[in-house]
């Protein structure tokens, strides 16, 4: 499978810099798993479009401010960090700019001392592992210190931080937003609700390996990156009563896609109540075990997103909407429109 297949030429104005004042006023495709036909809604529209007794699974992770501007106590040279994944104990995997500067033992302050960064180990890509040295509430000193690690691709300021995190957001850890939820709102989860729709929750820690394009010429040749997700019992046994009586699941992002067909691939189709990490590459000639429908965004080129929405439709149907969404002036990736895949 070559990587080639999975690129498509984007008009660069589409990128969408900035979030819209109303979440829910995203335009929304409505994608068939079986058929060229699309429909054109807008995100608010959704409601009419699952039904009582779908289960609605959302990413609850938190994005922290995990962007780092500070210097090396020897030399005063500036380093920015971006922290990526607790590695337990106040070790985090950091990508490291510029990384060439720092060796083993290095230390970087930030805040005139107040969070400082022991370079652990070197690692290729610019990943270092550092030790995290600090007095007090290390998400605290972050509120304080770091920033919100916007995408490359956004280069306008996010005016409020709250509008890089979705309304539901609760569990701390992420370096990037699960974009799909971007455009949920209070009052739309509760109409949905209202109409018999069962909302549940998983977590998965959203790392920079989600915005990396694929560099290996060979699909089958990427190496994925691994990301810490959480199933509860609540969500797995509603998950299962599910599947038993035969109504939908639908995933909200890739995220919560993967976690779904993670936990339920590692269980014979079942879902159980567990944590741990995942590196589940889905690409097309994936059988999907856990979910019968998918919100998502429009994704990067020769990104393994764009592999995963080509494996749940069809690569044919995705390019085919993606072309359409660019001749309809959509929005594109994390602050840009939908599709409901179903």
């Amino acid at each position: 499978m070559n990587i080639n297949e999975f690129d498509y030429d984007l008009n660069q104005d589409l990128i969408a810099q900035t979030p819209l004042s109303d979440r829910s006023a995203s335009k929304l495709m409505i994608v068939k798993r079986d058929s060229m036909d699309l429909e054109h809604k807008h995100f608010k529209d959704i409601v009419d479009y699952l039904h009582k007794g779908d289960v609605l699974v959302l990413n609850d992770t938190k994005v922290i401010p995990a962007r780092l501007i500070g210097e090396k106590e020897d030399t005063k040279a500036h380093i920015e960090l971006l922290l990526l994944k607790d590695l337990g104990s106040d070790t985090w995997e950091c990508l490291a700019k510029p990384q060439k500067r720092l060796h083993m033992g290095t230390i970087v302050s930030f805040g005139e001392g107040k969070l400082k960064a022991q370079v652990l180990e070197i690692l290729d890509e610019g990943i270092v592992h550092v030790k995290l040295l600090y007095v007090g509430i290390l998400l605290e000193i972050l509120d304080e210190l770091g920033t919100m690690p916007l995408p490359p691709y956004i280069h306008e300021q996010l005016k409020d931080q709250d509008r890089y995190q979705t309304v539901y957001a609760k569990n701390a850890g992420s370096a990037a937003a699960p974009t799909a939820g971007l455009h949920f709102t209070k009052e739309l989860l509760k109409k949905l609700e209202d109409k018999g729709v069962i909302v549940k929750y998983v977590t998965l820690h959203v790392g920079l390996g989600t915005f990396r394009p694929v560099m290996e010429e060979n699909v089958l040749d990427h190496k994925m990156h691994t990301e810490f997700y959480i199933m509860n019992k609540d969500t797995a046994d509603a998950l299962n009563l599910a599947k038993e009586e035969g109504r939908r699941i639908i995933a909200v992002g890739t995220t919560s896609c993967r976690t779904l067909e993670t936990v339920a691939h590692n269980n014979n189709g079942k879902f159980v109540a567990c944590s741990g990490n995942t590196s589940i590459f889905i690409y097309p000639g994936y059988e999907f075990k856990g979910i019968n429908g998918l919100i998502t965004n429009f994704h990067l080129p020769k990104s393994t997103l764009v592999m995963l929405v080509s494996a749940f439709a069809s690569k044919d149907i995705i390019m085919h909407a993606y072309s359409e969404a660019q001749r309809l002036g959509y929005r594109f990736f994390s602050f840009g429109d939908a599709m409901f895949i179903c």
